[in-house]
């Protein structure tokens, strides 16, 4: 008779008014308990962590990584993003040599992993980087800031416009690749993925199909065009 697979559950929220309010934990020791209830497992225990994503050191999920090794158990959280959207720290994390899984990406195996905290580092650093810099930019011209979106987008034109979606689509392209290869077929399975992953679109929101499909349909008219022109 086998054993049931052990499991330590990690939750982490980022501020202590919703660690307070259970706000955020509710929803994560759900997707928890579904996924292990899927796979006839058994939570031996369970850490809850309040801190910053940002933040590396984290008490409880240092204890919680050295129950897994000594109960042999698997670590498990709701998304990639309870963790950190910080690649050192999931390599880090993957150093431990303790498995662990997304429970709402179970499929997923290092490489993505790798990818998909890259992009949303990446993506993190990006928007950050550009609104200080056209927030700077509006101050050195005296501008009275107001919606800074709305600024950038007044002022981008549309050929710039058209270009940062075009260098967003060759962004995320690989991920959606990735996924494709990992089994995700479908343009409904692959916006799942990008959406627990915790990759936004370009505005910041949640991935649909129809997003999924207009990214890939870019960046082929953009290698059609490459071609034309090398022709």
């Amino acid at each position: 008779m086998s054993m049931l697979p052990n499991f330590i559950a990690y939750y982490r929220v980022s501020t202590r008014s919703q660690g307070g309010s259970g706000l955020g934990l509710s929803a994560q020791r759900t997707a928890v308990a579904d996924y292990v209830r899927s796979v006839n497992g058994l939570i031996a225990e369970e850490f809850e962590e309040i801190e910053s994503a940002g933040k590396a050191d984290r008490p409880q999920l240092k204890e919680a990584l050295r129950r897994c090794k000594k109960l042999r158990a698997i670590l498990v959280i709701a998304k990639l993003d309870r963790l950190a959207r910080n690649v050192s720290f999931i390599s880090q994390l993957m150093d431990a040599r303790v498995e662990f899984v997304a429970a709402d990406m179970p499929t997923a195996n290092k490489l993505t992993i790798h990818i998909f905290a890259a992009m949303a580092e990446y993506e993190r650093d990006a928007i950050s980087q550009r609104t200080k810099a056209a927030l700077a930019a509006a101050r050195d011209r005296g501008a009275k800031l107001g919606n800074p979106k709305a600024h950038l987008v007044s002022e981008l034109g549309v050929r710039a416009i058209k270009r940062a979606a075009d260098e967003f689509a060759n962004r995320v392209h690989p991920t959606i690749q990735a996924l494709r290869a990992s089994g995700h077929s479908t343009y409904a399975a692959l916006s799942l993925a990008m959406n627990a992953s915790g990759i936004r679109t370009q505005r910041g929101r949640e991935w649909t199909p129809m997003g999924v499909r207009n990214v890939v349909l870019r960046v082929q008219e953009m290698r059609s065009t490459k071609r034309d022109l090398r022709a």
